[in-house]
């Protein structure tokens, strides 16, 4: 025996409507070709569905088998259906993040806070285990956005850019760097330099600074924490390399001192990597539109 979902939609509206008129209109059909699409399904079934002699009609013990799998089949179809009506119209999805940046945290937050009121049918999730392995995850659509200051070409791949930015490093303002009007690579040589538990290669300090200079600090401790960064620094533990929004609490404090990185202009931008196919995504535009949105009002305090 084959059964169409039509034959399903077929029995629960005559069950519903009480007879073959009503669910004829329903259905947007002739009642005719209700009536023969009936016939049919039952010389297929090899039983009647229906007791004809009952007003209004009813459902036989054979229909009523059929009825309850309609009444368990079609709300599933009708819930897959509305999911792909939303995947097109771009009012679902899913938004998985990762980051290459440790500092973008303390402005993502506030980001996706504001998302999830305009898009609450968009599944989101930070993926912060995947930071090491960032855009291969994206590649393999295990992620849906990185954000990262460092673009590489990768086919399929969009960086969007986001904001710039200045690598900044801060010490403690008894710290004798504190006295320089701006930091070298050679001045790192006997610090401590505290960093957040990422590859260099992901870090400022190393590849604007120290790695073109050959040049290694004293010592290197790792805090995964901005907090606790500033507080080790605070403290004279050693010096970090920051991004300057990521400093604008400790600014005017007088324990700490801001410092540009030799020769002053140095600059970084940060990116939002997205396959190309997800670009045009009207809730993963929305989302940079308010990452840049937080970002300056984070750089203009």
């Amino acid at each position: 025996m084959y059964f169409e979902l039509r034959h399903l939609r077929t029995i629960r509206a005559i069950h519903e409507c009480g007879g073959l008129a009503r669910a004829a209109d329903l259905l947007n059909m002739t009642q005719s070709a209700l009536s023969h699409q009936v016939k049919g399904l039952e010389d297929q079934a090899g039983v009647e569905l229906f007791v004809r002699r009952s007003k209004p009609l009813k459902l036989s013990a054979a229909g009523q088998r059929m009825l309850r799998l309609a009444e368990r089949v079609l709300p599933e179809v009708e819930a897959l259906e509305e999911e792909f009506r939303a995947l097109l119209s771009g009012k679902t999805g899913r938004l998985h993040i990762t980051l290459e940046c440790h500092a973008c945290f303390d402005w993502l937050f506030p980001v996706l806070e504001k998302f999830r009121h305009a898009w609450p049918d968009v599944d989101v999730d930070i993926r912060a285990g995947l930071a090491f392995d960032a855009l291969p995850a994206l590649d393999r659509e295990e992620v849906d956005l990185v954000i990262s200051s460092n673009p590489v070409d990768l086919p399929g791949i969009i960086f969007n850019p986001l904001f710039d930015y200045h690598p900044t490093l801060v010490a403690a303002a008894s710290n004798p760097i504190a006295a320089l009007p701006m930091i070298a690579a050679e001045d790192l040589r006997d610090q401590i330099l505290i960093t957040y538990p990422v590859n260099r290669d992901r870090l400022d300090v190393f590849t604007e600074l120290l790695t073109p200079a050959r040049v290694e600090p004293r010592g290197l401790r790792q805090a995964e924490l901005t907090a606790v960064i500033l507080m080790l620094v605070g403290s004279n533990r050693g010096v970090a390399v920051l991004p300057d929004w990521v400093l604008r609490s400790v600014k005017d404090h007088p324990d700490y001192a801001l410092r540009p990185l030799a020769p002053g202009d140095v600059t970084k931008r940060m990116y939002a990597a997205t396959r190309s196919e997800d670009a045009t995504q009207p809730y993963m535009a929305h989302f940079l539109r308010l990452i840049r949105t937080e970002a300056v009002k984070l750089q203009r305090g």
